[in-house]
């Protein structure tokens, strides 16, 4: 690990793994939270332990956290010690470096548990991709969250350098005190959550240029990475071309290639390499079950269902949209009247999950054929592919339900 570890920690590493071993074999689990608990609990500095003379990029925001993670390991090529399984708090990190020896780490984080994580880490990178609400019966107003974070940029010591998306605000708003920052002009469509300054509470003229406030805040224009057809960064420019859909992804690539220019690796190295991430646990991978086939897309809020809507095909193929609201889900649903179903028009949505009826009002009031499903029996046999959304918990069914092709 390249690190010596006092016997307190020894002891920490020791009885996480053996937990997380347990936790595997007797299939309790997947082995990556567990242990990391239990490993805290002795050690509670085990994080930054574990990412001593390590270099560290960290990766948050509402949405696109874990595929931003997956094409910085990607693009940084090599052996990269990352938290795939998603496990995106310091239990799942401490449990993913025990696990690994590489000095070169790539770590997701909980928007929610960013401040904490660097109050622990000294990462090299911090990428800001966005905030938006999500699950807000349990979690912070998205305008509470850029505070903290930009209070937790702003303390003395923090100096990683900050990737952050130049058109949202509330992002901007957090890095703006961050001693070194580099602006980011990506694909960010959804800023309903940002319609009011979040320095000053001013309304936000937003227009295709870009955004601003009469208080001063706007669009920032030093900006170091800009996506227009292809990718610049720093000077250097590269066509970008994904396996993975979506203009949105495009944006999490550039911001992926931007933190890696900052540990030394040239586009011409990175981008090669992320057009090998061709799915992300399961995300816009095409699987089959009972004869049909699908491509399985997650999406958990109203601004990750904006940007998959726009990656579904004109052609009126079949729509399969599967809506629960567990825990992990966010027990209210109605964030789905803030999501466009309107760009279903000409589709027929077949309404899936356990929140089935709330899906099929909401449709109702965008003009969108649909059907209730009842019974998986029901769904109709094609042999066309058919796009099949599905928020946490539901995608979470299908991928255990399905198989892949």
């Amino acid at each position: 690990m390249g690190t010596r570890l006092t016997a307190r920690e020894n002891l920490a590493v020791g009885a996480l793994r053996s937990v997380n071993w347990v936790s595997r074999v007797t299939g309790r689990g997947a082995g990556t939270v567990a242990g990391g608990r239990v490993g805290l609990r002795i050690s509670p500095n085990l994080l930054a332990v574990l990412t001593r003379d390590r270099t560290v990029i960290v990766v948050s925001g509402t949405n696109g956290k874990t595929t931003t993670t997956a094409l910085c390991v990607a693009g940084w090529g090599g052996d990269v010690t990352t938290n795939a399984t998603g496990a995106n708090m310091p239990a799942g990190h401490v449990a993913a470096l025990a696990g690994s020896h590489s000095t070169h780490v790539v770590l997701e984080v909980d928007e929610a548990w960013l401040p904490d994580v660097l109050d622990a880490v000294t990462p090299k990178v911090v990428i800001l991709l966005n905030l938006s609400r999500d699950q807000l019966d349990r979690a912070n107003e998205v305008r509470q969250m850029s505070e903290r974070w930009r209070s937790s940029l702003a303390s003395p010591g923090a100096d990683p350098v900050v990737i952050a998306n130049a058109n949202d605000p509330l992002v901007v708003y957090a890095a703006l005190d961050a001693d070194q920052v580099r602006w980011c002009d990506v694909p960010t469509n959804w800023t309903l959550d940002a319609q009011s300054c979040p320095r000053c509470t001013r309304p936000l003229e937003h227009s295709p240029s870009g955004w601003s406030c009469t208080c001063g805040l706007a669009t920032p224009e030093d900006v170091t990475t800009s996506l227009n057809g292809e990718l610049t960064v720093a000077g250097e420019h590269a066509a970008l071309s994904l396996s993975i859909p979506g203009e949105y992804n495009r944006g999490n690539a550039a911001m992926a290639a931007t933190a890696l220019r900052e540990v030394g690796v040239l586009l011409s190295e990175s981008i090669p390499r992320m057009q090998s991430v061709t799915g992300v646990a399961g995300r816009y991978t095409v699987r089959s079950w009972q004869g049909r086939q699908m491509r399985l897309l997650l999406a958990k809020n109203p601004a990750g269902f904006d940007a998959l809507l726009s990656t579904v095909a004109p052609e009126p193929i079949d729509v399969w949209v599967a809506i629960n609201a567990n825990i992990a889900d966010g027990r209210d649903p109605a964030w789905l009247y803030d999501v466009a179903f309107e760009a279903l028009k000409g589709h027929v949505v077949w309404c899936l999950g356990e929140r089935r009826l709330d899906l099929a009002t909401r449709l109702d009031y965008a003009g969108v054929e649909y059907r209730i499903v009842e019974d998986l029996a029901s769904l109709p046999a094609t042999t066309q592919p058919v796009e099949l959304l599905a928020n946490y918990t539901a995608f979470q069914e299908w991928m255990a339900r399905s198989a892949p092709c």
